[in-house]
């Protein structure tokens, strides 16, 4: 009786499929962290614009980056920015109103769950070589660019 090998699988060509099932599977686990912290995606995604912005920033700056990030439009990014103001996760920044920044407890959530996805991104990314994550990253800059310039001109 002959043996014969089967063929090798092709790897996935990059398309929007792929990259679709990546976003939602990482994303999948983000919520899982979140959700265990009494937090949604859209808050988190707020909060982390914030700590990068230096944990202070114009509200309507915010709302434009949250919203240019998200898609899901100005007045959702009003209404997720009032939960956390709700929430005493974001306060008005008492020496110029117009802005808003992290309170403790929106540091804290921030802190918490970054450290809690971690460990989880250091298990997804483990083993793949930088060169490989570099081109990765390169392309999908690439094609987020793309996918904006298309929004725009819409």
């Amino acid at each position: 009786m002959t043996t014969t090998t089967p063929a090798p699988i092709p790897a996935p060509t990059t398309n929007g499929r792929v990259i679709a099932l990546a976003h939602y599977a990482g994303r999948a686990l983000l919520e899982g962290v979140l959700a265990r912290h009494g937090a949604t995606f859209h808050q988190s995604v707020t909060i982390r614009t914030l700590v990068v912005a230096g944990e202070s920033m114009d509200r309507d700056e915010l709302v434009a980056e949250v919203d240019g990030y998200l898609k899901i439009g100005e007045p959702v990014v009003r209404g997720v920015v009032e939960e956390l103001t709700a929430a005493k996760l974001l306060e008005g920044d008492p020496a110029q109103a117009s802005r808003l920044r992290l309170t403790d407890a929106g540091r804290k959530l921030h802190d918490t769950t970054g450290a809690e996805t971690a460990e989880i991104s250091a298990r997804l990314y483990a083993g793949i070589p930088a060169e490989d994550l570099a081109v990765a990253g390169r392309v999908l800059e690439l094609i987020t660019e793309r996918a904006n310039a298309e929004l725009a001109g819409a």
